[in-house]
């Protein structure tokens, strides 16, 4: 520091010229560099004051109650919190990260040590992937177009794009545009179009109809694929191994999940596809056969698929693809996995691929289900005889129009397909059927009707009495061997199903498992007809309501009121059952009346 400073002062002669004496100058120099000390210092200390300045800016959160920003978007302006709150009121997930997020981005590999280890063959069958969107985010389709394509796969043909009447304009000529990018890959990309809205099952039926490969496979397009997930498809419906093709008839995917906010992968562990008696897909824990073959890598017997599956083109033709007469979406993945056990074939899932689907808090394409749901499920129950056991034909809700089905019996009859007793007994015994309902839906109590009985907070085991909303934790189901299920019905072996029970003591009904009840000495056993009283058979006493203040009550067991209740639907000719007929057509009445 001394050479530059003495340089800078022989270049400057005026200097020289003031300074009287050599002490002078040697004054002066301390004095310059004390000047210069104080001037660095006085910079780190700015320096430190604009940081502090800067981390002290905490921006006004704009949505507080916003999914969105229970833990991202901390350090967004508030017109970028507007702008990120906007687009995710129209999507469902948070467009403006991934819109900042490079296309190809890395992904966590969540497959396991075997899955990294295993080899495939080199002559596999050459492979379509169908992308179906509505109004998808344009960087969210172009992110999964990304990750396929960077899955190293040379049996790739192509990937169609399926869009089921978009009405965004980006997703026209802008995604046309976007498309021509990929020059490295011409021909691969490939756009078809709805001109009219016809809903998910139909977008899959145009999406294989479109497919030219020797396998397909049928996603969302919300999605992004891991790490050799294509291989691992093709390797699993190869022509040339030794389980024939038909028993790979359909093959589904593993789900991880990025989450809606902060895009985030959050790894699911793999499990079999199942469902409930209202048809909405669940998992299943893996077989113990499974287990036994200690091969991480071996694919797991499916009862169902959760939506995404690949399969062979020409069987999956074969056996009818999905049934067109579905509404919207719900149901036809379902049906899709009990044709394929009942006709002969098998559904799996494939640990080693792995589809990473992004999350929607909501759909906003699609504000009203309660019809949907109620009318594809009953849809697959009339093709498949669920609640007649192949013997007998359901009595259908006159009210709820599920379409034509004859050309899909027809299709069920020429495969020469089982029942669907055997699927119960042979492929998911883990699903209870159950013949013993005798009333079901909502319970109200005559002095209040707007409230009713509801299964509470969960964790918890005190039912409550609520505003009614009809949905599964209002859910009452009476049997006929006293036993009263209150929340969602899952009739599941490896589940829990909880009774009302009155312990005793106190005043406060509970919830607990048949088992558990059994073991404490609780009183699961009531005695109700419609309009009447709720008595328990062992302690006598009445299950009613009371008045906690001028609008709010609550459940308790005391003395006879005169309380009356009423549940939703009770089956016709109740504590006749001559035969096995009519317990028989008991289950099948409660059946189609359960799906929500």
């Amino acid at each position: 520091m001394m050479e530059s400073v003495l340089n800078c002062c022989y270049n400057h002669s005026s200097y020289f010229q003031s300074a009287k004496s050599v002490e002078a100058f040697h004054e002066n120099i301390k004095q310059i560099e004390h000047d210069l000390k104080l001037q660095d210092n006085s910079k780190t200390e700015v320096h430190k004051a604009a940081n502090a300045k800067e981390e002290k800016i905490v921006h006004r959160l704009l949505y507080p109650d916003s999914v969105l920003f229970k833990r991202w978007g901390a350090d967004l302006r508030e017109e970028e919190q507007t702008v990120a709150q906007n687009l995710f009121f129209s999507y469902g997930y948070n467009v403006y990260l991934g819109d900042h997020l490079p296309l190809d981005r890395p992904i966590r590999d969540t497959r396991s040590p075997s899955c990294k280890m295993k080899t495939y063959l080199k002559d596999l069958p050459t492979f379509s992937i169908v992308l179906l969107f509505t109004n998808e985010a344009l960087s969210i389709i172009l992110c999964a177009i990304t990750s396929i394509i960077n899955t190293p796969s040379h049996l790739l043909k192509e990937i169609i794009l399926l869009d089921d009447c978009s009405s965004n304009d980006y997703l026209k000529g802008p995604l046309e545009t976007h498309i021509t990018n990929y020059r490295k890959h011409p021909g691969l990309l490939k756009v078809i179009r709805h001109q009219k809205r016809q809903d998910l099952t139909q977008a899959q039926i145009s999406g294989w109809e479109a497919s030219t490969a020797d396998v397909v496979a049928i996603l969302d397009a919300h999605i992004e694929v891991n790490m050799a997930c294509c291989y691992s498809l093709k390797d699993s419906v190869n022509f040339g191994r030794a389980a024939p093709i038909l028993s790979r008839l359909k093959e589904d995917l593993v789900f991880d999940n990025i989450n809606c906010d902060d895009l985030e992968l959050l790894q699911y562990s793999v499990a079999a596809d199942g469902f409930d008696w209202a048809l909405w897909c669940l998992y299943e824990p893996l077989p113990a056969e499974w287990y036994a073959l200690k091969d991480e890598t071996a694919p797991v017997w499916s009862l169902s698929i959760m939506g995404i599956l690949a399969a062979d083109g020409k069987i999956l033709g074969e056996i009818g693809v999905l049934d067109g007469g579905m509404h919207m979406y719900g149901g036809e993945n379902v049906e899709l996995g009990l044709r394929a056990w009942q006709c002969g074939d098998k559904a799996e899932v494939l640990p080693c691929s792995r589809i990473s689907y992004l999350e929607r808090v909501h759909k906003p394409y699609l504000l009203d289900l309660s019809v949907v749901v109620k009318r594809n499920p009953l849809r697959v129950a009339k093709v498949w005889s669920m609640w007649s056991h192949k013997k007998r034909h359901s009595v259908v809700n006159p009210q709820i129009d599920f379409g034509n089905v004859s050309s899909r019996k027809e299709l069920r009859k020429k495969l020469n397909c089982k029942g669907f007793g055997w699927y119960i007994k042979n492929i998911y015994p883990n699903l209870i059927f159950l013949r013993s309902i005798v009333s079901y839906g909502t319970m109200k109590n005559t002095l209040k009707e707007d409230i009713c009985i509801d299964q509470g907070p969960v964790p918890g085991n005190a039912p409550i009495i609520y505003p009614h909303h009809a949905c599964s934790p209002q859910h009452v189901f009476y049997h006929s061997a006293g036993e009263i299920y209150v929340g969602g019905l899952c009739a599941r072996r490896n589940t829990v199903d909880r009774y009302l029970t009155d312990p005793g003591s106190g005043d406060l009904p509970g919830l607990e498992q048949c088992e558990t009840a059994a073991n404490k000495g609780l009183n699961l056993h009531w005695d109700f007809k419609q309009a009447s009283a709720i008595i328990n058979r062992r302690t006598k006493r009445y299950h009613e309501i009371t008045a906690n203040n001028l609008v709010s009550y609550r459940l308790v067991m005391q003395t006879c009121t005169g309380q009356k209740w009423n549940i939703q639907h009770t089956v016709k000719d109740r504590g006749k059952a001559k035969d096995l007929e009519q317990k028989t057509q008991h289950s099948k009445h409660w059946l189609e009346d359960l799906f929500p």
